[in-house]
């Protein structure tokens, strides 16, 4: 299969020892790539932010007289989040593989390599950048209009924006339902724009906000002199509306009269502005939306059934942020772009430890609580990536919890060893992280005998094999 890397890919070599330096040139050089070097971090931190565009991967040292490698990393993930990069040193430890792994990067490398395994290292690390903007580029082009619309790929987010786009030619009344927050109003924003009205006007009115006095003039209009105040014609939202949408949001505050003389708009398409004698013909696509419980409200004599049952011809479900997590990156991702140009700031996404965080708090606020959360993290972002310190303290605490599982197959499929390889590794470097390096407790929280630890991590290459733990040492098995 040919290669994905394009064959000029560039590569930055930061390496203080000037003999391995030009050593790693030649031999990246002669694989065909094009190579900027660095002879150390002050060098490679000008390099990064100054080149016109992010190196696709970075081969830095660790340890070099003026600085680490570590804060390469850091910077270089400041720049752009897909540039790989591998570390090498000839100190490896534990310590270090968690520090480079939790900061982002790709691979770890010890002293003395073989230079072609090297190459190949970085030429996986291409692949892996390659196909995700591979894949980015596919789903691109298969995505639905609706996709486009409501950010997400998790399966619930996905069967909505199925549904969506199925009933967006329609002129059939939707009952969007969903906790506060949860993005009602975006799909009525997507129905309406994938729909044949998408031209016309789309309104909103929230039925809890407005006084119950003023609501049915609001709604309905009003002719001149039809009460107190009333000194011209008001037209009303549905006239407004007509050729193109109404969202009726709240619709489960409507009062009791309103309910009433909704239902027959619905029934009827024509409206009776107040204090008028004729009915005016509208056509309007009605979309309704409550985070309350309707049925219940039924149940009680709250809310009429007939007009219920008039709203509820088609229901659109959103779930909350909680059950689909993996959308969670994606939309903080949308948020950051937005509010770094409303800031004039250049942020070009988050650090490990704040997309975790991200991830694994509940966000009872749904997709409104994480908009404000990333509007904040960007307007206190010292830098050009987001850290856990810039998010509220409620989710900062979050970063060492446990990641939720987002594994999603492919459509072009993948390597199951790899995955397994992979996770094996990342939960290796997470016990001995939880344990302060001590193998033989890391051992126990996997499960697994002091023995078969150190035989995988010596396959990982995490730390010197000849090294036992004081613990560790009198339980080999």
């Amino acid at each position: 299969m040919a290669s994905l890397v394009p064959p000029a890919s560039k590569i930055l070599i930061v390496e203080d020892e000037p003999g391995l330096r030009e050593m790693l040139a030649i031999l990246f050089r002669r694989e065909g790539y094009e190579v900027v070097l660095a002879p150390g971090l002050r060098a490679a931190l000008e390099t990064i932010t100054q080149h016109p565009q992010p190196f696709p991967v970075v081969l830095t040292d660790l340890a070099m007289p003026d600085g680490s490698g570590l804060d390469v990393l850091a910077a270089a993930k400041s720049r752009s989040q897909a540039t790989e990069v591998i570390l090498i040193t000839a100190h490896s430890t534990v310590e270090n593989a968690i520090q480079a792994m939790r900061l982002g990067a790709y691979d770890f490398v010890a002293k003395p390599f073989q230079p072609l395994e090297l190459a190949a290292l970085v030429q996986k690390a291409l692949e892996k950048q390659a196909i995700v903007v591979e894949n980015r580029r596919l789903r691109a082009r298969v995505e639905s209009p609706a996709q486009r619309e409501l950010v997400g790929r998790s399966p619930a987010l996905r069967a909505v924006s199925d549904l969506v786009e199925r009933i967006a030619p329609m002129r059939t009344t939707v009952l969007i339902t969903g906790e506060s927050g949860t993005g009602k109003e975006r799909v009525a924003r997507a129905i309406h724009r994938l729909s044949d009205r998408a031209a016309g006007p789309f309104l909103v009115v929230n039925c809890g906000a407005l006084p119950e006095a003023l609501m049915e003039s609001e709604l309905f209009g009003h002719e001149r002199g039809a009460f107190t105040g009333a000194e011209k014609r008001h037209r009303g939202l549905f006239r407004e509306a007509d050729g193109g949408s109404l969202l009726l949001d709240e619709v489960g505050e409507l009062p009791a009269a309103l309910q009433v003389k909704l239902l027959r708009v619905l029934q009827e398409r024509t409206v009776r502005p107040v204090g008028a004698t004729q009915e005016v013909p509208v056509d309007v696509r009605v979309m309704a939306a409550t985070n309350r419980d309707v049925e219940a409200d039924v149940a009680i004599g709250k809310f009429r059934s007939d007009l219920y049952y008039r709203l509820n011809v088609i229901r659109v479900a959103l779930p909350p942020l909680r059950d689909r997590r993996e959308d969670v990156p994606l939309l903080a991702e949308r948020f950051v772009r937005r509010f770094a140009d409303e800031h004039g700031k250049e942020i070009t996404g988050f650090t490990p430890d704040a997309v975790r965080a991200l991830e694994y708090y509940a966000f009872p606020g749904n997709v409104r609580e994480l908009e404000n959360v990333i509007e904040r993290a960007v307007a206190l972002a010292g830098g050009r990536v987001i850290g856990l310190g810039d998010l509220p303290p409620e989710l900062s605490g979050m970063a060492g919890a446990p990641t939720p599982a987002l594994l999603d197959l492919p459509a072009e499929g993948t390597r199951l060893d790899d995955i397994l390889s992979e996770v094996e590794r990342r939960l290796i470097l997470a016990s001995l992280d939880r344990t302060g390096g001590i193998r033989k407790r890391a051992a126990d929280l996997l499960g697994i005998t002091f023995r078969s630890l150190r035989y995988r991590m010596k396959k990982h290459g995490l730390g010197d094999d000849s090294e036992d733990d004081a613990d560790g040492s009198a339980d080999a098995d």
